[in-house]
């Protein structure tokens, strides 16, 4: 079965607020998806229709085949909801947490609980297995939230704000995670604030301003607008930070007033890739100590970030919205491919 996400002019409202105005987009099975925008763009109210919690106002909604509005039980044998917050008994142990929310899709006892012991393992919870879920810590909730949502063994995942309150090591983990599910043939769809890591997981982006769906053609222009790059020479140089940045305006052929200081690095707009190298290449040839130069911010801030200073709607009140292919032309893709552990090859 193709365990995708179809979604296609999907709207919700909460009285006078539009919440999701118009949502059009597909996450396809084997790959992780992310949903990127601002707080108030509809990404929490989509992914409850989605998980057949809110009926939408408007529009069609299919978990792999299955419209989670006319056949919720269908559409929860095939996903699991992983909300922002865990919402279990407090009462409860995280085995019993598990075992119960198991035995709610009918697995028996038996099988419930070795399911729970594999997947406290999985999320690193086997020390805490016996203790009650109100002690756990923000991030622990996040990972027994995880397991919980992995249950029933769904081939389709919504994660909302996964990585929220988890340390370093947990965040590592959860990208190698998240990469070997989608490698098992998985649709996963992640929302996030932490823009630096979903562009570390994710292989697509659905990008949502004012409740709606951004065009392709929007995305694609946010991605190849004027960004800004770092410029770090060694800290052993005995020079102060504007000494350097006028080194490297002057290696540039630009005025110090286009190049600015960021603590100890240079920070130099380039209108595209082809023009970094250029600069690169004159910065190393004025004989300048270059040690980093790489964008400011990665490619998926970058794009929300321009989305953000023009969010006028990109598609009007009525009309259709297009559909967020996994790779159009010129939308936004990762930087380059990754290893099973999710880094960068």
């Amino acid at each position: 079965m193709d365990a995708g996400i179809d979604v296609a002019g999907v709207k919700r409202s909460f009285g006078a607020v539009h919440a999701v105005q118009q949502v059009t987009f597909t996450a396809l099975p084997g790959r992780v998806t992310g949903l990127v925008g601002p707080n108030g763009s509809g990404k929490t109210t989509l992914m409850l229709m989605l998980a057949s919690l809110l009926r939408p106002d408007e529009g069609e909604m299919r978990i792999g085949g299955i419209d989670p509005v006319s056949d919720p039980a269908g559409a929860r044998r095939l996903l699991g909801w992983m909300p922002d917050s865990l919402g279990a008994w407090p009462s409860l142990t995280s085995r019993e947490v598990l075992v119960a929310t198991a035995q709610l899709y009918d697995l028996s006892r038996e099988d419930a609980r070795a399911r729970a012991d594999h997947l406290l393992e999985l999320v690193d919870l086997g020390a805490l297995a016996a203790s009650p879920a109100r002690v756990l810590s923000r991030g622990q909730k996040q990972r027994l939230a995880l397991a919980r949502a992995l249950v029933h063994d769904p081939r389709v995942l919504l994660l909302d704000e996964p990585a929220s309150g988890l340390d370093p090591q947990a965040r590592i983990a959860l990208r190698v995670l998240l990469r070997r599910l989608a490698a098992e043939g998985r649709t996963i769809l992640i929302s996030s604030h932490v823009l630096a890591e979903l562009e570390e997981v994710v292989d697509d982006a659905v990008f949502l301003v004012d409740g709606r769906t951004v065009s392709t053609d929007r995305v694609a222009a946010a991605a190849t607008r004027v960004r800004v790059w770092r410029v770090r020479v060694p800290a052993d140089v005995a020079r102060s930070p504007d000494a350097v940045r006028d080194d490297v305006a002057a290696a540039l052929g630009r005025t110090t007033g286009e190049v600015r200081v960021d603590r100890r690095d240079v920070l130099v707009p380039f209108v595209d890739e082809a023009g970094a190298v250029a600069g690169l290449r004159s910065l190393v040839s004025a004989g300048l100590p270059i040690v980093e130069f790489a964008p400011a911010v990665g490619d998926l801030e970058h794009a929300f970030l321009d989305l953000r200073a023009d969010a006028s709607p990109s598609v009007p009140e009525g009309a259709s919205t297009p559909v967020v292919d996994p790779a159009p032309p010129g939308s936004w893709q990762p930087p380059a491919d990754r290893t099973d552990d999710g880094s960068a090859s």
